[in-house]
């Protein structure tokens, strides 16, 4: 690819702009293009309305080399995207009779007959190509004309990922519009404000030219993106090289290259030791159990978990001392360390995981403001409790809970793992002796 690609993203349907549906499309799709050398400029929210989708749309078709519009191409009457950019465009729209089959065959396995509304999705801008949508009843359309590329996607996300990554990205590649090859290294790390980590990063890069850096902190991590400035002729093999040395600059707070969550990656380090994991909560209240079970494939070594809310219930199901009760409290350091002990042992788990706190937006103590949460663990090798105070209203506060013991949990699998190698070695060498 010789020069950047400009591409505008048009969001299409009232539901968005009424708030009944997020907009994930703009992270999704930003952030595809990006690892491909496209670059969205600009981005639109549309309301479903005919005059507004015309003349939003002439402006990018305009200035832009690849529009893509997400939304209106369902069988309902505000569904109005086909029509109205054919029209916008001088073209007829041509029905396409492989996709009325493909509509036949769908509705006839759900048991369901295809309405007239439906035939409405088979008509397709003339000259334009079918995405086949394999989740639903809406293809995407693709049209190559003067030198510019229109997309047209369905709205629901479980159609248009899929698409995007199965159909439209290699299309996009044969046209020259993206590139075969990433075009930058991402580094995802945790527990590092993002000032903090920029000031780090800015002493560790004072040797390195030519590196563009950019940064997206969320939900207690921060992703550092690495590519060649415009004028460098850094390729990407030489940047993950510059990668790779960051890692070992960063140790710990360093989770992973690309895009996996800090779960997926506590998930396959167990995995690898061939451990399990079980986790007992009372503040997060089933959140931390639901995104282990969130990956794929969790179950190879996710045993399962309690919600132990009630301090009845930590007694009775996860054998809490009731002393350490009556003693330290319900939310304290010896209570956490309890329940990890006691739901490693309830599910003969190699680790225990525990979180209990004061969510919010009562309880609390002088010692233990609302915010303070402890986590507990429980290991092969001894257990641990770790503090923690988090500012925010109370799923914030619930939702950090959950990301920060999932990454202190993965902090204690790598120093595991290393002190484990670390004792293989010095136990080789002194049985060569």
């Amino acid at each position: 690819m010789s020069k950047t690609v400009r591409v505008d993203v048009l969001n299409i349907g009232d539901e968005l702009l009424l708030g009944l549906r997020q907009n994930g499309h703009l992270t999704y799709l930003g952030r595809e293009l990006a690892r491909h050398g496209g670059a969205i400029h600009r981005n639109v929210v549309l309301q479903d309305d005919a005059a507004e989708i015309k003349e939003k749309f002439l402006e990018s078709w305009e200035a832009s080399d690849v529009v893509i519009t997400t939304g209106g191409l369902g069988p309902t009457v505000d569904d109005l995207s086909r029509e109205v950019i054919s029209e916008a465009l001088g073209l007829k729209l041509e029905f396409v009779e492989s996709v009325q089959v493909e509509l036949e065959e769908r509705f006839a396995r759900l048991g369901r007959t295809l309405g007239a509304n439906n035939l409405r999705q088979c008509y397709v801008p003339e000259g334009a190509e079918v995405l086949v949508n394999k989740h639903g009843t809406a293809p995407g359309i693709l049209l190559v004309k003067g030198g510019k590329v229109l997309v047209m996607l369905p709205g629901p996300r479980s159609e248009l990922k899929p698409m995007f990554e199965e159909q439209l990205l290699p299309r996009l590649q044969e046209e020259g519009m993206l590139s075969s090859e990433e075009q930058y290294l991402q580094l995802r790390t945790f527990g590092v404000p993002e000032s903090v980590l920029e000031t780090r990063l800015r002493t560790f890069l004072k040797s390195y030219q030519g590196v563009k850096v950019a940064y997206c902190a969320h939900g207690g991590g921060v992703d550092v993106r690495f590519s060649a400035e415009e004028q460098s002729a850094l390729s990407i093999g030489e940047i993950s090289q510059i990668g790779e040395q960051c890692m070992e600059y960063l140790g710990d707070d360093f989770v992973c290259f690309g895009k996996d969550s800090t779960e997926e990656i506590v998930l396959a380090f167990l995995r690898a030791q061939s451990r399990s994991l079980a986790v007992a909560e009372s503040c997060t209240g089933g959140l931390l159990g639901s995104t282990f079970t969130d990956v794929p494939g969790a179950s190879d070594v996710f045993q399962g978990g309690v919600v132990a809310y009630h301090q009845d219930v930590k007694i009775e199901h996860l054998e809490v001392p009731e002393i350490i009760i009556q003693q330290h409290g319900a939310v304290s350091a010896e209570t956490a360390v309890a329940m990890a002990t006691g739901i490693a042992e309830k599910f003969s788990a190699d680790y225990g995981l525990s979180t209990t706190g004061y969510a919010g937006p009562g309880g609390g103590t002088l010692e233990d403001p609302v915010g303070t949460v402890y986590f507990g663990l429980h290991s092969p090798i001894g257990a641990w409790s770790h503090r923690v105070q988090i500012s925010g209203d109370r799923n914030v506060v619930r939702e950090r809970a959950v990301n920060i013991s999932i990454d202190w949990l993965r902090r204690k699998l790598v120093k595991y793992q290393l002190e484990e190698a670390f004792s293989t070695v010095i136990y080789s060498m002194g049985a060569g002796i």
